[in-house]
């Protein structure tokens, strides 16, 4: 059996937990949380041990990675002793606060040669894996343009003040929603590589933006928006999506369906011309353990596999999370000028 931890056990931290303690192939031997109100509970119901000291618990357990789900500004110094350690990492999206340490933590992970993955879970939903390989496939020809879009109902009045209102603690659209559209771009369309343009809008939140509307042009030289907001209270949870259009015709995705539309046929890939629609059913990918959605459980199976197979992680690593970070800067930096 696989040993390992949850450090942090907000809600996200609690469904980590929830998974990671489901798991066939793992043991769940501790978890750590500052809360003594929620480790009072792990006391209570389960033989989990609890710690609200990360460093002591990874000196006093024989440990073989992390699940690190702490608010953002403390994943600096815990994945990089857990990395110390020699500890496989699994750390929640966003990576870290700036580049500079992303890039000294990449450079750790690749020098202790362990398992790194990050949080960004739609790459586990299987139409956004359909959606890539079309793109690979060249279906749509000469792309033209491109759209990454996320909107739902976090923020949707005036309150005080948490940490969502404090970008110095990854609170605001930009670190928590908009990354995740982001990364998929990045890794499903093509990396960003310059910003012609930024709004950072406040709706009503103070001090942060709720909203981020930004130009981007890839590598390749494609360009394309960046549209998220999340107090828009017209979607009743996260709804991200991407659309695609090219010389061949156009693809929109999102986590429930595909919708491929081409000029004329493309057998080999048993696409008829005109619309075709498929949905999240045909690309599911298989869980032991589902909660709040498979992709949840199918990104924890995936890092403990690579894990216990001894191989380096292709999907969500540590690498790609910081390009996602530098990504952030960017925005942030044209958006002052």
């Amino acid at each position: 059996m696989i040993k390992g931890s949850v450090i942090g056990l907000g809600k996200m931290g609690l469904s980590h937990a929830a998974i990671v303690g489901a798991h066939p192939k793992v043991d769940m031997v501790s978890v750590c949380d500052t809360s003594s109100m929620v480790l009072d509970v792990f006391n209570k119901f389960t033989k989990v041990k609890t710690y609200s000291d990360y460093v002591q618990m990874i000196d006093n357990e024989n440990l073989d990675f992390v699940v690190v789900a702490t608010p953002t500004k403390f994943h600096y110094p815990i994945v990089k002793y857990a990395l110390e350690k020699g500890l496989h990492v699994f750390c929640e999206k966003p990576f870290m606060l700036n580049s500079q340490q992303g890039n000294e933590i990449v450079g750790l992970a690749a020098k202790k040669g362990v398992v790194n993955q990050v949080g960004y879970h739609n790459h586990f939903i299987g139409t956004f894996r359909e959606l890539k390989r079309l793109l690979g496939e060249n279906v749509l020809g000469e792309l033209s343009h491109f759209s990454g879009e996320a909107y739902g109902p976090v923020v949707t009045k005036e309150k005080g003040g948490t940490w969502r209102s404090n970008s110095a603690e990854g609170g605001g659209c930009l670190y928590d929603y908009a990354s995740h559209v982001i990364n998929l771009l990045q890794e499903v369309v093509g990396r960003p590589s310059k910003v012609h343009g930024t709004l950072l809008k406040s709706i009503y939140s103070k001090g942060v933006e709720d909203a981020v509307y930004s130009l981007l042009e890839l590598d390749s030289g494609l360009t394309g928006t960046l549209l998220v907001n999340w107090s828009d209270e017209t979607y009743r949870k996260m709804s991200t999506s991407i659309t695609v259009q090219g010389k061949k015709g156009k693809i929109i995705c999102d986590a429930t369906e595909i919708k491929i539309y081409l000029k004329e046929a493309a057998p080999a890939q048993k696409l008829d011309k005109g619309w075709t629609i498929k949905y999240i059913t045909d690309f599911a990918i298989p869980v032991d353990f589902y909660l709040r959605g498979e992709e949840y459980s199918a990104q924890i199976d995936y890092f403990v596999d690579c894990i216990g197979e001894n191989k380096n992680a292709r999907y969500n690593t540590f690498e790609q999370a910081c390009y996602t970070d530098s990504v952030i800067e960017m925005i942030v930096n044209n958006n002052k000028i």
